[in-house]
């Protein structure tokens, strides 16, 4: 399966001095964090999606190893991808990242696809509400069906032509946290400082 990393988004939210896939956490950029547990899984070819909002962020990947650059109009995250679902060279199943996830580990990814398998249906992989506020990072989406779960920005893009949909609900921290905000960001770099300190 192949990926496409969502990384267009204005980031107004973030109050960044970077470009929001740019921001540093713990040092790194949040997008070369994401990519990292990208190709360390069993994915086979990423792309990631950019956009006329962050031109720094477009220079960045490409020269990135491994990584092929997509132009988006840069109109909204679901409008985007729903764009980019169009193009031949991005056929389903297709494993959908949001650049705003720097705890995103390969082990994390490779059990997303393992519960996809031979599927043809398109899965959106969520944590619970609740896991989110013991962290303390922001919850800027809900599930519109179900509001004690939060979708992590990760999602499986099936073959099936109509409807069909899994929700995935996953307690996993490296998931809960995406970065929308600065107190994000600071949660995340935290917990990569004590996960570095348990090894």
């Amino acid at each position: 399966m192949d990926a496409l990393v969502m990384c267009g988004g204005n980031g107004t939210r973030l109050k960044s001095a970077h470009e929001k896939p740019l921001h540093p956490i713990a040092g790194t950029p949040m997008i070369d964090r994401v990519l990292s547990g990208l190709t360390a899984s069993r994915l086979e070819t990423i792309y990631a999606a950019v956009s006329p909002n962050a031109p720094e962020t477009r220079a960045h990947l490409e020269t990135t190893d491994g990584v092929t650059t997509i132009e988006t109009p840069g109109e909204g995250y679901v409008t985007d991808l729903m764009g980019l679902l169009e193009r031949p060279d991005l056929s389903p199943p297709i494993l959908t990242v949001a650049a705003d996830l720097p705890l995103l580990e390969a082990p994390v990814i490779d059990r997303v696809l393992a519960a996809h398998g031979d599927s043809d249906a398109s899965r959106t992989v969520c944590v619970p509400v609740a896991l989110k506020r013991r962290l303390g990072v922001s919850i800027d989406t809900r599930l519109d069906s179900n509001d004690h779960l939060a979708p992590t920005g990760v999602n499986v893009v099936g073959t099936a032509s109509d409807s069909t949909s899994m929700i995935d609900v996953d307690d996993d921290t490296r998931l809960a946290v995406n970065v929308n905000r600065l107190e994000d960001a600071r949660i995340a770099a935290d917990w990569l400082s004590r996960s570095a300190e348990g090894r």
